[in-house]
């Protein structure tokens, strides 16, 4: 397994369009692509190991237990991109992502269909051992200023949790064994027992 991003670089005469993208990627779908906007270059990610990979899933099914028993909102996996207005890259994507519904329900079929045009509420990202911690650190400021409300790096390696507020504050938790959501995500609890 690589433990970079293969860049694809296209020239400026050939560059993609939103529909083009989405469709390279629906082609390619055991692929997963970035495009960077500034650049035009096309990342090819690599896939997460088996034991990223199950704690990706028990983060998914916890996060969606509560989404369908709150009802406020819906829940987004790792394979789902956001296309958002000054973001860096395209699509982003979290490892786990919720959106309040009164917001989700302003976009059309269309929009969401493809990459949706919207930020997520909340958003979590789970260090794998391929990722620095610093890169992590940098997108997750990119999500809250982007409009993230609330954001959760999980670091398993330090087993540390760096939680990310709207307002730019940020507070560190080491060894957390449970990670509440409240207030944005009422009763919300993460059990990090099944993520360390």
């Amino acid at each position: 397994m690589l433990s970079v991003p293969l860049v694809l670089s296209i020239p400026p005469s050939m560059q993609l369009t939103d529909e083009q993208f989405l469709a390279l990627c629906e082609i390619n779908s055991d692929l997963y692509l970035e495009r960077n906007l500034k650049t035009g270059e096309i990342l090819i990610m690599t896939p997460v190991g088996g034991e990223t990979g199950n704690r990706n899933f028990s983060l998914i099914v916890q996060l969606g237990i509560w989404v369908k028993q709150d009802q406020t909102g819906i829940g987004f996996d790792s394979s789902t991109g956001f296309r958002i207005t000054g973001a860096s890259k395209e699509p982003m994507s979290p490892d786990a992502a919720w959106v309040r519904l009164e917001r989700w329900n302003t976009l059309t079929p269309e929009q969401k269909r493809k990459f949706p045009p919207i930020c997520p509420d909340f958003v979590v990202e789970l260090r794998s051992p391929s990722d620095t911690l610093t890169s992590l650190q940098k997108k997750m400021e990119e999500w809250i200023n982007l409009g993230v409300q609330l954001g959760w790096l999980i670091d398993r390696i330090g087993r540390k949790v760096y939680i990310y507020h709207y307002d730019g504050s940020q507070e560190c938790l080491e060894n957390p064994q449970i990670l509440s959501g409240d207030p944005l995500l009422l009763n919300f609890e993460l059990d990090m027992r099944e993520i360390w």
